[in-house]
């Protein structure tokens, strides 16, 4: 039978999610989970059927990555779990026809980028949002020469000091979502007006000072993988224990963070010796 699982991972620890030869990679993580189940022989370049949703960046995370492939009855996401590391973790699966292709079946993506953006001007960001929104061609916002003709449904949230960008489309070109974090922080901070955003839509190649670049991948979530007549089951155990493993990072993340703002302060107190 064919399977589809739904993944969580941190993304912090990997080189993206696709294979390499010599780098730690999700895919690679979950391939070696395979073979020590048994489902899968190394021999092989990938499992019978598989196929991934896409191909997140170094340092991006995921709660909906989704992989299927021809499986056993028993492979369930707790089964899968015994052998993946803490930091990818399935917590949910369905059954799809053997024709199922986890990629090319894929009807929606949705990105969601944590933008760190202390006293900026969200209704700015937002008001470039929705001139962004809808179909355009985002040549300026990718290093992609084709494929850049795209539909975009985005929306801004503020969340204490960040600002939340959700992004979703039926496909995104490289970078894209990053870029796009990168042109809102600009605007929100006041260091672009909103003219400019015309000039990222329109034909001009922008280059130089008005190059748009990527902004940093750890901040960049790959939050849900749409598919039509797929309904996933939460596998209760899986999930909770994916919800442990996060609130761990959580935790630890919140530590570091404590710390570095306690040597901040201490190395600006004039008093300190």
């Amino acid at each position: 039978m064919k399977r589809a699982f739904r993944l969580a991972y941190d993304g912090t620890a990997f080189y993206g999610f696709q294979r390499q030869p010599t780098a730690p990679t999700v895919e690679g993580t979950l391939f070696d989970a395979l073979a020590r189940l048994d489902v899968y022989d190394r021999d092989r370049w990938r499992p019978e059927g598989y196929a991934a949703a896409g191909r997140t960046d170094r340092g991006v995370s995921a709660l909906a990555q989704t992989v299927a492939l021809d499986c056993p009855d028993w492979l369930t996401p707790r089964a899968l779990n015994s052998e993946l590391p803490a930091d990818v973790r399935a917590w949910a699966s369905a059954p799809v026809p053997d024709a199922f292709h986890a990629t090319h079946d894929a009807v929606a993506r949705e990105y969601t980028y944590h933008l760190y953006a202390p006293d900026a001007d969200a209704d700015h960001a937002r008001e470039a949002l929705g001139t962004l929104a809808g179909s355009h061609d985002f040549h300026n916002l990718t290093p992609d020469t084709d494929g850049t003709e795209r539909t975009l449904d985005a929306s801004l949230a503020v969340d204490g000091p960040f600002l939340v960008v959700t992004a979703r489309s039926d496909g995104f070109p490289r970078s894209f979502v990053r870029r796009l974090a990168t042109l809102l922080g600009e605007l929100a901070r006041g260091d672009r007006d909103l003219a400019f955003v015309e000039r990222v839509l329109s034909t001009e190649e922008l280059g130089g000072g008005d190059g748009i670049g990527a902004a940093a991948p750890e901040p960049l979530v790959l939050t849900d993988v749409e598919y039509p007549d797929v309904t996933f089951e939460r596998d209760d155990r899986a999930a909770e224990s994916a919800r442990e493993v996060f609130e761990t990072r959580r935790v630890e993340r919140e530590t570091s963070a404590r710390v570095a703002r306690s040597v901040r302060d201490g190395v600006g107190d004039s008093d300190s010796d």
